[in-house]
């Protein structure tokens, strides 16, 4: 009997009950007839899935991945009851976050799972893993094509909406593709592809899960998914970007934070008028006019509009729940030119609730390690012509990446440099974060990379694999600080005036974790997200490896934290950016205070500090006269408790004054965060 048959059989048993997890030798081999997909980014391809009915009539999956020297290798067993629901599974393998092992059982009528981060049980309802092969999510595409809705486990409902089809002719079979929007899984509508008998023919977010044949077709279907999700978001634009919303407002006696002096200032008004800040000053001192709004701020906190400096988006749904956060302005380190182009342009002429978009693509060497989605070059020539290209599409810089050549950095920086582009990035393998700043680099993304200019050469050689999580994991807390090697570093990063992105919160969990849960970041979040994401956002530490210990690993993230305390010691400017969703973003700051910023340095970091470095903090950045009204008003004071940045109750962008309640439900949250 297989291990899936004693579930059903009702010997329910742990997935805390596997101890390893289950070897790639040991996986399932699939057939010749299995149904293959290619998981493919804008330029690259990253591996493969398969799916395929079993003679005992379940539903076989298999997912081999390499994403920059990070593994996943699983499998999964599907058995779909007579409802065409899920009641039973088993997901077998590992991926970059250990163990994959996750069942769901059907005992007595009662569907009973354990993903490793959840257990419970319900009496019906459709139920999605946490993990595995990401085809698992087409049985849910293919049950509601017919039906429209579901339930979910353990709460929520999927709901489907149908988008634009579109023909296809390929040599492999003329099709169909249907769009299917769905529902209350994420906070953004999930977009899937189905064919025109209802199966899953591709799922495309970030990157692509493309069935086979049909891969080449993936940048058509995902403009048309882009065009789609626009229209929808467009329509939601019409209800918050009105006349009425940009009206003059007076926030009245409010606790004003003064990015500019590095001060919180009590008892505060703040007038805005046509997009403008035209009044600050004590309470009392501005009188409001005829047709002004005014609103209350007594125990509230005005802050300026926040920034996440490291901000990949996906699309309009995306950038809205960005805004529901407060944030009015980002950085994109990342997203594609086309992306950044169009998604700008939506911005600036008001057809998306979006903030304002400050755009880098990757740039990165042709190589079997390259970045998805980057601009990949073979030479110095096509690496500067690369440069030439985000100039000419009008985008703030450029980003280099991991696999880059290091001899192509400094000519490309220097005609980078000439038109006026910022550069930053990732360091190229081999190369040390100091050998990039004497290159050209403006900025440093990630805290990991400046770590590295201490850790061994073993390390440097291959930090475009895993090696540069894998690092600084095993080696930072063993990293003197005020040596000679870290001192002399961060003296050149204070002569040259480099900035560093820190994104310190991805080590938290992944260094300090050792049983999924919900990081810090998101823990404020729990129960305004649907259900299935919150199970997501469940996630363990990083796995351990060789001789590591957890002990070490949380060692080492301490030692990152005093890192943060000596950039800022020296001077060294910070941006607080998230590399997620954008939830994490208060959470960065927090830490930045943990490591021993002042709450008010913190603040800018994701204020006045990111406008700055953009170079537009002549006209937003800090709540200042003459200044774009982008401003976020929040409950609670934020001088006592930073955290409460996290509870929106206005977001004022370029004037709009927009419900915080109602651009949460706008963008599927179901309450304020804690």
């Amino acid at each position: 009997m297989g291990r899936l048959a004693l579930f059903t059989a009702g010997l329910f048993v742990s997935t805390a009950a596997l101890a390893q997890p289950v070897p790639k030798d040991e996986l399932f081999e699939p057939p010749e007839n299995a149904t293959q997909y290619i998981i493919v980014s804008e330029t690259n391809k990253h591996g493969s899935e398969w799916r395929w009915t079993t003679q005992g009539g379940e539903e076989a999956f298999r997912k081999s991945q390499s994403l920059r020297g990070w593994i996943t290798e699983t499998d999964a067993l599907v058995e779909l009851g007579p409802d065409g629901r899920i009641h039973g599974l088993e997901i077998r393998g590992v991926t970059p976050s250990g163990d994959a092992a996750e069942t769901l059982a059907n005992e007595g009528g009662k569907l009973r799972w354990d993903s490793g981060a959840d257990q419970g049980e319900g009496d019906s309802g459709f139920y999605l893993p946490r993990g595995g092969p990401e085809a698992i999510f087409g049985l849910l595409a293919e049950y509601l094509y017919p039906t429209g809705d579901v339930d979910l486990l353990p709460t929520g409902k999927a709901t489907r909406r149908m988008g634009p089809s579109v023909d296809i002719e390929d040599d492999d079979g003329d099709i169909t593709a249907q769009l299917m929007f769905i529902d209350g899984l994420t906070t953004n509508p999930t977009p899937v592809w189905l064919d025109q008998d209802g199966r899953h023919l591709a799922t495309i977010n970030w990157m692509g899960l493309m069935r086979e044949g049909y891969e080449e077709h993936f940048m058509t279907l995902k403009a048309v998914q882009e065009d789609a999700a626009a229209e929808a978001t467009e329509a939601i634009a019409a209800r918050f970007l009105t006349e009425e919303a940009r009206a003059p407002v007076l926030f009245h006696n409010v606790l004003l934070f003064d990015a500019e002096a590095g001060a919180f200032v009590p008892n505060q008004s703040v007038a805005a008028v046509d997009g403008k800040i035209v009044a600050v000053g004590p309470v009392g001192s501005i009188s409001p006019r005829n047709g002004w709004r005014v609103v209350d701020g007594t125990g509230k906190s005005l802050v300026p509009g926040l920034w996440d400096a490291h901000k990949h988006f996906s699309n309009g749904y995306d950038l809205l729940a960005n805004m529901a956060t407060g944030m009015t302005s980002i950085r994109s380190p990342g997203n594609g030119t086309a992306e950044l182009v169009r998604f700008g342009a939506a911005q600036r002429e008001g057809r998306i609730v979006a903030p304002e978009i400050f755009g880098t693509p990757i740039i990165d060497q042709r190589h079997p390690l390259s970045a998805q989605g980057a601009d990949l070059v073979s030479s110095e020539e096509e690496t500067i012509a690369a440069v030439r290209k985000a100039h000419e599409n009008g985008l703030w810089g450029v980003k280099f990446y991991t696999s880059m050549n290091p001899d192509w950095i400094a000519p490309a920086a220097e005609e980078a440099h000439r038109l006026g582009l910022n550069v930053l990035g990732h360091v190229p393998a081999t190369m040390r974060p100091s050998e990039a700043v004497k290159a050209g680099y403006d900025e440093v993304t990630h805290l990991n990379f400046i770590m590295m200019e201490a850790l061994p050469q073993s390390v440097v050689d291959i930090s475009n694999t895993a090696a540069r999580f894998e690092g600084p994991a095993q080696y930072a807390k063993d990293v003197d600080l005020d040596g000679e090697v870290m001192s002399d570093f961060v003296a050149l990063l204070k002569e040259r005036g480099t900035w560093v992105d820190p994104t310190i919160m991805i080590f938290e969990g992944s260094f300090t974790y050792t049983d999924p849960q919900l990081a810090p970041a998101y823990q404020p979040y729990a129960g305004t997200l649907p259900a299935v994401f919150e199970r997501q956002l469940n996630q363990g530490g990083y796995p351990l490896f060789g001789d590591l210990t957890r002990d070490d690993m949380r060692k080492s993230y301490q030692k990152m934290l005093d890192l943060i305390g000596k950039l800022d010691d020296n001077g060294i400017k910070m941006v607080a950016g998230t590399d997620g969703y954008g939830l994490e973003l208060v959470r960065e700051i927090e830490i930045y205070e943990i490591a021993g910023l002042s709450k008010e340095e913190a603040l800018r970091t994701a204020t006045l500090y990111p406008a700055m470095l953009v170079g537009i903090d002549d006209r937003t950045g800090s709540i200042t006269i003459g200044k774009e009204a982008d401003m976020v008003l929040v409950d609670g004071d934020v001088s006592e408790e930073l955290g409460a940045l996290r509870r929106v109750v206005t977001v004022v962008s370029d004037g709009y004054v927009m419900d915080g309640d109602e651009l949460r439900a706008a963008a599927g949250f179901s309450g304020m965060p804690k």
